[in-house]
């Protein structure tokens, strides 16, 4: 194991890192993801993993002019809960734009459009075992879509809930919430609002 580390003029970062791969095959696919299988050199010897590959996906912190985020709950069957969630959805419209599919993943899932947008972060959710990058992003100006959809299966017992942005980070971090891409997203949001708030005020 090496040290990283880094001065007070160095900025954190992931770094890139692509080792040999020697084999590569689909071993399973499914309805809405596969599962790869790589073999790759790595060091002085080699190594075999299994991963799902990830279309990546979008979701979004929408906020009303009272400061109030929407959250979804809906049943999530692989951990047996109905969790809250943030409005989200899978890229999966080939050489689709991140923001327009929140655009669209907004409009679907809460009947709502934005007139303002502004990228808050990207997250690998589970590094060690998807390739699955979201990109989160902040709307306000919100308005009724024109189209409401149709929902079917695990959408079709939502329930919405407006919540103030610090009640939200708080059950965050009170373990109440435990999503963990609404976990980021409401707490880069907070964030965010708070640094315009700071340099208003500078």
């Amino acid at each position: 194991m090496t040290d990283a580390s880094t001065g007070s003029g160095g900025a954190l970062s992931d770094e890139p890192f692509e080792p040999e791969v020697l084999d590569s095959r689909e071993v399973y696919r499914g309805a809405v993801w596969s599962v790869r299988e790589d073999r790759v050199r790595y060091g002085d010897g080699e190594m075999v993993r299994q991963y799902i590959d990830h279309t990546g996906a979008v979701a979004v912190v929408a906020m009303d002019e009272d400061g109030r985020v929407l959250l979804i709950q809906q049943y999530r069957h692989p951990i047996r809960e109905r969790d809250w969630e943030l409005p989200a959805g899978l890229l999966d419209v080939v050489g689709e734009d991140p923001m327009a599919a929140a655009r669209r993943e907004l409009a679907e899932e809460a009947d709502l459009t934005a007139s303002g947008w502004e990228p808050l972060v990207s997250t690998y959710t589970t590094p060690g075992s998807n390739s699955e990058l979201i990109h989160i992003y902040l709307a306000t100006g919100l308005a009724p879509a024109e189209e409401v959809f149709a929902r079917t299966e695990e959408e079709a017992d939502i329930r919405l809930a407006w919540v103030p942005l610090a009640e939200a980070a708080d059950a965050v971090l009170d373990g109440r919430l435990r999503n963990g891409i609404l976990a980021v997203g409401i707490l880069a949001a907070e964030r965010h609002l708070a640094s315009g708030r700071r340099s208003a005020g500078a």
